[in-house]
């Protein structure tokens, strides 16, 4: 069955440093669980780096043999078997038998190159498969803009997605296909364990953002859920990574946040420092300023008024002001497009990105070699 785990790197600062080039392959499958200081100066060591830069890649169209392997590389025959299996579940790999009894292990099409173009081409299919069964547990009303709203402004995060063909429900009790789909994307962690059931806490979550309009913070989360604030952003920073989900500015709540830094610093620092450092006389027209100094002054003050008062100032203009006086905007996080479809292009981008520079490396990989 295909599986991989794609990860986001930058491209490898050099072009003819093959240990260099395998470790990034490596990194990016998730060949090699990083921990600690004991991969800072690579994986040049790692079992399934030396497979790949000892045996297949030296000998790409040949092949080699479990028994060579298991002798020339001192491992068991289950570690063997494990590092084997990784490789040929995302489709690098292929065997045949011999007639000796032994398999014998090659790049699929003869080259790295060749092994990496068939994955990638196998990957896009299945990724968008699973992501086209989104339609089908998708609720969110059709309009679900915010006031003022200006998008996600927050930088992206690396891509982390699995990709798993399609499979039938495992006999686990409580386990439902939206569980099943979310394991198999890698949105439950490497070891899903209890949350496979369609009751734990990430399954609640994401049926929360496909069934809501405006952002969800995570107060809110936690609040709805009855889950810890800690793990529900754990999870909600997965679907992020996987770029199923994106976080934006809450600016729907900006005119009350204004309201509350305003009415904090006039009491704090008085109506000069406002004008001067909070920013009014630079962001704020001067009908305006006159009209929420005044009601400032006089405490009368409400988050309507500083709606109307600054309904012709662009949001992003209301966002720096609001950092001038002090104060924070809350962060909230929704599905990534208005409807399924939008949702599986932006995630089919991102995957595109990182297999164009897989393909990229492995090119430099194989002149390396050469």
């Amino acid at each position: 069955m295909f599986e991989v785990r794609l990860e986001e790197h930058p491209l490898p600062t050099t072009r003819d440093d093959a240990d260099q080039l395998i470790d990034w392959l490596v990194a990016t499958f998730g060949l090699v669980r990083r921990r600690g200081e004991e991969h800072a100066d690579g994986d040049r060591m790692q079992p399934v780096v030396r497979l790949l830069r000892e045996h297949l890649l030296a000998r790409p169209k040949e092949g080699v043999d479990a028994a060579t392997l298991a002798d020339e590389m001192g491992l068991t025959a289950a570690s063997l078997h494990h590092h084997i299996s990784r490789l040929a579940a995302c489709r690098l790999l292929s065997s045949r038998s011999e007639g000796d009894g032994w398999r014998r292990h090659f790049l699929r099409g003869g080259s790295i190159v060749a092994a990496v173009e068939l994955l990638s081409n196998e990957a896009s299919q299945i990724l968008k498969l699973q992501l086209s069964r989104l339609e089908g547990w998708w609720q969110r009303p059709d309009d679900v803009s915010m006031k003022n709203d200006i998008g996600s402004s927050d930088r992206e995060s690396d891509f982390r997605i699995w990709i798993c063909e399609p499979r039938p429900l495992p006999p686990v009790d409580g386990i439902n296909e939206l569980s099943l789909w979310m394991a198999d994307l890698g949105l439950m962690g490497d070891r899903p364990g209890p949350n496979l059931a369609g009751d734990s806490l990430p399954v609640k979550v994401l049926q929360l953002l496909l069934s809501r309009g405006p952002p969800l913070s995570l107060d809110e989360a936690a609040s709805e859920l009855k889950g810890p604030k800690a793990r529900i952003s754990r999870i909600l920073e997965r679907l992020r990574t996987a770029g199923i989900v994106e976080r934006v500015p809450r600016t729907d709540r900006l005119a009350a946040n204004l309201w509350t830094a305003m009415m904090t610093q006039h009491k704090r620092r008085g109506e000069d420092w406002i004008l001067l450092k909070g920013g009014f006389n630079r962001i704020v027209p001067d009908r305006s300023i006159e009209n929420l100094t005044k009601a400032l002054a006089k405490g009368k003050l409400t988050p309507e008024m500083v709606e109307k008062e600054l309904a012709k100032v662009e949001p992003k203009e209301q966002m720096l002001l609001l950092n001038l006086l002090g104060g924070r905007l809350p962060l909230g996080h929704r599905m990534i497009g208005n409807d399924p479809g939008a949702t599986s292009a932006k995630v089919m981008s991102r995957l595109d990105r990182i297999l164009r520079r897989t393909k990229r490396v492995a090119e430099m990989l194989e002149q390396a070699m050469s």
